[in-house]
């Protein structure tokens, strides 16, 4: 049999989740003895179908066995979608609910599924972290992912759903980059009512926007930047390097982590072509908050008393 290729096409390479996205896909593929290539659109879903579509519709190279996508605009390319089915093109969706994917696997006899993050429980648990940080209540500069994004969206409706109903977001938005937060914080320090803003925490929908952030209020007189820098900052996707050592190095308060799946779509698309083990339509990876919410609460606790100790 052939050495399998697939196609891993990614929104971007400028952001941690994305590159363990690669680096998880590159390690799959070589325990499931397949060849993968990685290619980035930039955060542009046009960029994204034209380049896929480039691969699709070649005439002078051979087609891949098959396309892993994490769709970088509000669709997941459905027209480009049936095209790689209509050239025997395995399809595989990441991090996005599709309907599509039911009517392609009904239709053609290629291997078709989705495997995603639980968006909208990403966001109940950033809600929970949330509530064990502020206890109090308080106001949350909330630093929410592209308009067009769905994950974003289902995020920032998780978040809602777990709140309490004494904090309060202030939402500005982003392109789940470190740059593109700090674009965006660094233009809300410069209106004059970011001056009368009282804000208690800063939550980011991923943990480079909430390390973009910082940078931006670092950049401030030392006293105002001294006072932003003191307050809890959150974000999501807790990679080992990233994530997760930004909490213990104390940048962070919290981050929810995210398992990285696209390896997980490589070695399920392999053994598919190479066994005949077909995946179900839809698999659901299983965030957690880090630290865990009760060391969370513990901690804030301790925080408060130590606090009130202080004033006393």
């Amino acid at each position: 049999m052939k050495k399998l290729t697939f196609v891993v096409s990614l929104t971007t390479n400028d952001n941690d989740y994305q590159m363990e996205q690669a680096v998880a896909a590159q390690e799959a593929a070589t325990r499931a003895g397949v060849d993968v290539q990685i290619i980035h659109a930039d955060n542009d879903a046009i960029t994204q179908s034209q380049q896929l579509l480039k691969i699709i519709q070649s005439k002078s190279e051979a087609h891949p066995d098959g396309i892993i996508l994490e769709p970088a605009g509000g669709t997941a390319l459905p027209q480009v979608a049936r095209a790689a089915a209509d050239a025997g093109i395995a399809w595989v969706v990441l991090n996005r609910d599709v309907e599509y994917v039911n009517a392609l696997r009904q239709t053609y006899r290629i291997p078709v599924f989705a495997i995603t993050s639980d968006h909208e429980e990403i966001g109940r648990i950033q809600g929970r972290q949330l509530a064990a940080l502020l206890p109090q209540g308080g106001s949350v500069l909330y630093i929410q992912g592209p308009s067009e994004s769905l994950a974003a969206k289902q995020r920032t409706s998780g978040m809602l759903e777990t709140k309490p109903d004494n904090v309060q977001t202030r939402v500005m938005k982003a392109s789940w980059t470190e740059a593109s937060a700090y674009r965006a914080v660094s233009s809300w320090l410069r209106l004059s009512t970011s001056q009368q803003a009282h804000i208690d925490l800063i939550a980011a929908q991923d943990d480079s926007m909430a390390i973009g952030a910082r940078k931006a209020f670092q950049e401030l007189p030392d006293e105002s930047s001294e006072r932003w820098l003191s307050l809890p900052f959150t974000g999501c996707d807790g990679l080992p390097k990233s994530g997760q050592a930004w909490v213990r190095g104390g940048l962070l308060a919290a981050t929810v982590v995210v398992p990285a799946n696209s390896g997980q779509a490589v070695e399920m698309l392999a053994r598919q072509i190479q066994r005949g083990l077909i995946p179900p339509e839809r698999t659901m990876t299983v965030p957690h908050s880090f630290p865990s919410l009760d060391a969370l609460a513990a901690a804030q606790a301790e925080k408060t008393r130590a606090l009130s100790a202080g004033t006393a």
